[in-house]
């Protein structure tokens, strides 16, 4: 039937028993396909009856929300939106309008939930985790609200298969995953580079609404790059109805931040929307002397040109500065600790990095007929680091190093989506053109070593006068410019079968302006991806799954020519589960990557030239890594929340210039087993305003080594487990408290170990802390 000239549903069955009402409303949704938009805080600590029965979907929503003080009112699209009702509206009256289903998923804020329902990272398909034929996973925003989570390292530590290595200093962070190191952060779905030499500016996560994680090769969706895997984050986007949070903490070390978040509709109709995100962070650290600060101011807004089309435009700044981002402690002489304090820094207090970052996104989406979409993004930023810093080399003495770099990334993306009919199966497609620039910068350089004859244990960072120095001239650019065409498709071969296809060509070109014989190109570089997904019942699927790598690399050969790129392929086979109606994922895996045509440098330089530039490459070495990989994330019963991942790595040289190295370990200081887990349980009855959670954090030994015979020497961090707790209490239905207890037994361990006299370092990890959190909403 019609009402208001919307359709209703027809009765549906329905099986929903008492128990909190997000829970309820969720089981409803899946049961009837509802869409209900509502605040997570307002349902927080209400209970449902339930409902049971064949009912109208209208009808068991009132009878889900009896005693619960909420109402609802209609929002267009086919949807409604829950909302207090006025003490003067008497019962609870039905909405005339129709209810369609709300797939969890595409927004993880006010969910409530630590999974997600669908996710384009890995496929650039909507898929479901289940029915995408790789390890996939999702850092939600309730996971970052329950670690108290401010960077995208915090993402890293916690995610599952996610390795963070600070060896290069605390300020310079790595992630990697499969046995290699991730050189790409996404944004919104656009690749940009991730500069591991360069200072960081981490992503503040006050505006994202979720962290997407592809662990293995994702060639598909970035093109170039190492098999490790893609970290996409996703932007908060302006909600349909007002909101707003204001939310302060204090920590450990004077840590103190506080974040502003405010959005909702701007006209009377919604169609113009808004949002804004302010922050600021001031903290000192454990290390003496040691701090740093960070601002961000994010707007969005979304206008709804027509029933069809939105059009979104964005902008954000963020900078950071710390006196700390290179350097840590040096082995000892020898091999092994020096078993400093932890609270040691063997910098100076003048030393400094600035990153100010500026960026500007946009988005136009259209539908089309048949459920078609048209969807045409682009997005501009530009990083500025100024950096002034020290590193200990030969335990005596500081190489000081000043620096201005400039990164800008450019982006657009066309992509034309949506279903079509075949063989009395309905399938789905994806075609796209790409285009990302990045230009980088750098210049101002000046660098000399100071303070020889230091001695580590008696170092004090805040006794030694800032040198003078003279700064040099601006560098010319480098350009790195990636033009792409995508094409991706799931084609339902039976009921229980799907096939998925995917290729992408690439035109890859790299140039260099103050060295022209550094440029090379790559001309319709072809990956493809292919993915078969069984359904063995409602509830589980197996799968298989290839993708290749491509990777080009500057090193040259005999012909002073660059070498061919890094090619190879990723295989992986798995199992995966969901549960409740989506609440509950789970997966299986193994896999094997092999990542061929590394750059080894050939032991006869003759025809090589003379001088520093005589060395000479060849495309010929193999690294092959294979593992296993488990994974259990969202909803155990609706007050359990629960994320947990193990997995299991071994990468080895199987092919390598230095055949003594052939069956050894690839990177001995990456951990081959990690463990993760993370837990939030609201309690019931009249303890129903408290929640309880902790996490775990387990990783196996690293290590490094060289040398032989009476020079050997090694150093090494053993396995570990670090563990956390949270509390919460909500202590009305504005003002939200929540304590985070980190490393609850004090453990003294190395998050990385150092390598001879200078670079990488011994980095402490962090010691005991809190940090206590009110958030507060209008």
């Amino acid at each position: 039937m019609l009402i208001s000239g919307l359709a209703v549903a027809d009765p549906h069955s329905f099986d929903i028993a008492p128990q909190p009402l997000a829970g309820a409303l969720n089981r409803l949704a899946a049961q009837s396909g509802l869409q209900v938009i509502f605040d997570g805080t307002l349902v927080l600590g209400k209970h449902s009856p339930g409902v049971v029965g064949s009912k109208e979907p209208e009808a068991a929503l009132a009878e889900l929300l009896q005693g619960s003080g909420l109402t609802w009112r209609a929002t267009g699209g086919n949807s409604v939106m829950l909302e207090k009702a006025s003490e003067s509206s008497g019962p609870l009256q039905l909405g005339a309008t129709a209810i369609v289903g709300q797939e969890l998923g595409e927004m993880t804020e006010n969910t409530g939930s630590y999974t997600t329902g669908a996710m384009q990272t890995a496929t650039k398909l909507p898929l479901t985790l289940r029915e995408t034929p790789q390890s996939v996973s999702v850092v939600t925003r309730k996971r970052m609200d329950d670690k108290a989570m401010t960077s995208i390292s915090d993402v890293a530590k916690s995610a599952p298969g996610i390795f963070l290595n600070n060896s290069g200093g605390a300020g310079r962070p790595t992630f990697s995953a499969r046995g290699f190191d991730i050189d790409n952060i996404m944004y919104d779905g656009f690749p940009t580079s991730f500069l591991t030499y360069l200072p960081s500016g981490e992503a503040n996560l006050a505006m994202y609404d979720r962290v997407e994680i592809v662990r293995g090769a994702s060639g598909l969706a970035q093109g170039a790059g190492n098999p490790a895997g893609a970290i996409n984050l996703v932007r908060k986007r302006p909600t349909h109805k007002f909101q707003a949070t204001l939310t302060g903490s204090a920590g450990s070390w004077d840590d103190y931040s506080g974040t502003l978040d405010v959005g909702g509709p701007l006209n009377e109709n919604g169609t113009l929307r808004a949002r804004t995100v302010v922050s600021r962070q001031d903290a000192k650290s454990f290390r003496d002397s040691v701090e740093s600060d960070a601002d961000l101011f994010y707007g969005v807004v979304d206008a709804d040109l027509s029933d069809d089309s939105t059009l979104t435009l964005g902008a954000y700044r963020q900078k950071n500065h710390t006196n700390y981002i290179w350097g840590g402690l040096p082995m000892a002489r020898g091999g092994g600790h020096l078993g400093l304090p932890r609270d040691t820094f063997l910098g100076h207090d003048w030393e400094y990095s600035d990153n100010r970052t500026t960026g500007y996104f946009a988005t136009l989406e259209q539908g089309l007929a048949n459920d078609w979409k048209l969807r045409l993004a682009a997005m501009q930023s530009k990083t500025d680091t100024d950096v002034l810093a020290s590193s200990v080399w030969d335990y005596d003495r500081h190489y000081l190093w000043t620096e201005a770099m400039e990164q800008k990334e450019t982006g657009y993306d066309l992509a034309l989506s949506g279903p079509f009919q075949m063989l009395g199966q309905e399938h789905d497609l994806t075609v796209g053109l790409s285009r990302r620039e990045l230009d980088y910068r750098s210049g101002k350089a000046w660098s000399a070593f100071i303070d020889k004859g230091s001695n580590p244990f008696e170092w004090d960072p805040r006794g030694h006068a800032k040198p003078d120095y003279v700064r040099g001239d601006n560098g010319l650019p480098e350009t790195t410019t990636q033009d792409s065409f995508y094409a991706s498709t799931r084609l339902r071969l039976t009921e229980p079968l799907s096939l998925i296809l995917g290729s992408r060509l690439d035109w890859y070109a790299f140039e260099d302006s103050a060295n022209s014989e550094g440029n090379y190109k790559v001309t319709r570089n072809l990956t493809r991806y292919a993915g078969l997904v069984y359904d063995l019942d409602a509830n589980h699927s197996v799968y298989v799954s290839y993708t290749d790598i491509f990777k080009p690399q500057s090193n040259k050969g005999l012909d002073r020519k660059v070498i061919a790129p890094i090619v190879g392929e990723n295989y992986e086979v798995g199992i995966k589960g969901e549960y409740f109606d989506g609440a509950l994922n789970a997966s299986m895996a193994v896999f094997q990557v092999d990542q061929k045509n590394r750059a080894q440098d050939l032991p006869d330089f003759k025809g090589c030239g003379s001088g520093p530039a005589s060395e000479c490459s060849e495309a010929a070495g193999l690294v092959r890594s294979k593992g296993i990989d488990l994974e259990i994330q969202g909803a155990l019963t609706d007050d359990l929340q629960l994320s947990a991942g193990y997995t299991y790595t071994q990468t080895k040289y199987v092919n390598d210039a230095n055949t003594a190295r052939e069956g050894e370990d690839f990177d001995r200081a990456k951990p081959r087993q990690l463990f993760k887990l993370s837990t939030i349980y609201s309690l019931p009855g009249e303890l129903q305003r408290w929640r309880v959670g902790g996490d775990v954090y387990q990783q196996s030994r690293i290590r490094t080594s060289g040398g032989t015979g009476a020079t050997a020497w090694k150093n090494q961090q053993g396995s570990y487990t670090v563990v956390g707790l949270v509390a919460g209490y909500k202590a009305s239905e504005q003002l939200d408290l929540q304590l985070n207890l980190n490393n609850l037994f004090d453990r003294t361990y190395y998050s990385s170990v150092a390598n001879g006299g200078y670079t990488p370092y011994d980095i402490y990890g962090d010691p005991r802390n809190v940090k206590l959190t009110a958030r507060y909403s209008f």
